[in-house]
């Protein structure tokens, strides 16, 4: 029984996965999922109790994955300032994973404090890998500069997200150009 449960509640977060990715959070509905995964609705919330809590257990699955991604591919730089490009291209290059999408509807979407809490601490994480190159580029605040250049990351993904006139090697482009010249002010 258990397994079965932990069965559909994985089907259940893909089908959220393919929601979000193709239609945003406007499309992450319980009939909808119910639909998707052959449930009925009133099933859906055996497991979950709202949208919020969907998005924040997509999260909590996807964010750790996503984030162990930038990090392998930070590690393999030579120095502080190619861990940096590493950082902003591969969060950038995440844009179009299905994971992805649900970790940007969060900033869409309706969650409660105690979600936000989670993704906060979640994505303060990721702010963290890039503190010690920024220690060794000789910011007197690193981690003031590592949220900074997340800006930068989280401007570049909604301009790709949003589907904007650039194309998203252009945006990535200047992001990383952006980035290093900023960090290395």
């Amino acid at each position: 029984m258990a397994e079965h449960r932990s069965m559909q509640r994985a089907a259940l977060l893909d089908a959220a996965r393919s929601l979000l990715s193709e239609g945003g959070t406007e499309a992450l509905t319980f009939p909808a999922l119910a639909e998707r995964t052959g449930l009925a609705r009133s099933s859906v919330y055996e497991y979950f109790r709202s949208r919020a809590a969907v998005v924040e257990e997509l999260c909590e699955v996807d964010f750790p994955l996503w984030a162990a991604e930038v990090e392998a591919t930070m590690a393999v730089a030579d120095d502080a300032e190619t861990k940096i490009e590493a950082y902003v291209r591969k969060q950038l290059e995440l844009v179009g994973d299905r994971r992805h999408r649900a970790v940007v509807a969060i900033s869409a979407s309706e969650l409660d404090a105690g979600a936000r809490e989670k993704i906060r601490a979640a994505h303060g994480g990721l702010i963290a890998m890039i503190v010690e190159a920024l220690g060794e580029l000789g910011h007197t605040q690193p981690r003031l500069a590592a949220m900074l250049l997340q800006g930068v990351v989280d401007a570049a993904v909604r301009r790709i997200e949003l589907g904007a006139a650039e194309h998203p090697d252009e945006v990535t482009e200047a992001a990383v150009s952006m980035a290093l010249r900023g960090v290395r002010g």
